[in-house]
């Protein structure tokens, strides 16, 4: 049984309603990942705050961090778990598929990363970003006191942070917009010819 086949519940403009900026940035889009992530097509209904949300985006998980980028994407899983955002899941569970080279690794962080066999650096990561995301109000330094002690240094605490809350908003925009993962993803590294 397919997913519904929409974008999400708002109205978006088509391609050719787009300014030349933004319909040169989806075809950027098109020849790296060959779609236009429809978190951005909803996004595009307001043009301002899509180039405020790629802007951060990319600077968060793709420049350069002690965070790997495998790390941080594996981070957006378990946040996106904990809050059960569907189309965060499924999008950022394909990217873990790809940057691990393990299809099964997407799916245990998925569902319950506390099966997948992870360095202690992964488990403390994880650990907190479930924590701070399930119940925020209760970490302590023993929290960020494990992060150092599983070799992260503050930079590295600040990422990790700011990673956890980027997805923790973005899940719940992306829930209240009932916003649907491109197809496409569903069948992306799974490892299968």
């Amino acid at each position: 049984m397919p997913q519904p086949d929409h974008v999400s519940i708002y109205d978006l403009p088509e391609f050719d309603a787009l300014d030349p900026e933004t319909q040169r940035y989806f075809e950027i889009c098109v020849e790296k990942l060959g779609l236009v992530p429809n978190v951005l097509r909803t996004f595009s209904r307001n043009v301002e705050k899509l180039r405020a949300f790629s802007q951060y985006y990319n600077t968060l998980m793709l420049a350069p961090s002690g965070l790997s980028k495998l790390e941080r994407e594996m981070v957006a899983v378990v946040v996106s778990s904990a809050n059960r955002c569907f189309y965060c899941l499924v999008a950022h569970g394909q990217a873990v598929r790809k940057l691990s080279g393990d299809p099964q690794l997407g799916e245990m962080l998925v569902m319950n990363y506390r099966v997948a066999e992870l360095s202690l650096r992964q488990r403390a990561m994880l650990d907190f970003a479930w924590k701070l995301t399930t119940t925020p109000a209760e970490i302590v330094e023993a929290d960020r006191e494990a992060l150092r002690a599983a070799g992260l240094g503050p930079d590295e605490i600040f990422d990790l942070a700011d990673v956890i809350g980027f997805f923790n908003m973005s899940n719940r925009f992306a829930i209240a917009s009932d916003m649907m993962p491109n197809p496409e993803y569903h069948a992306m590294d799974r490892g299968a010819d």
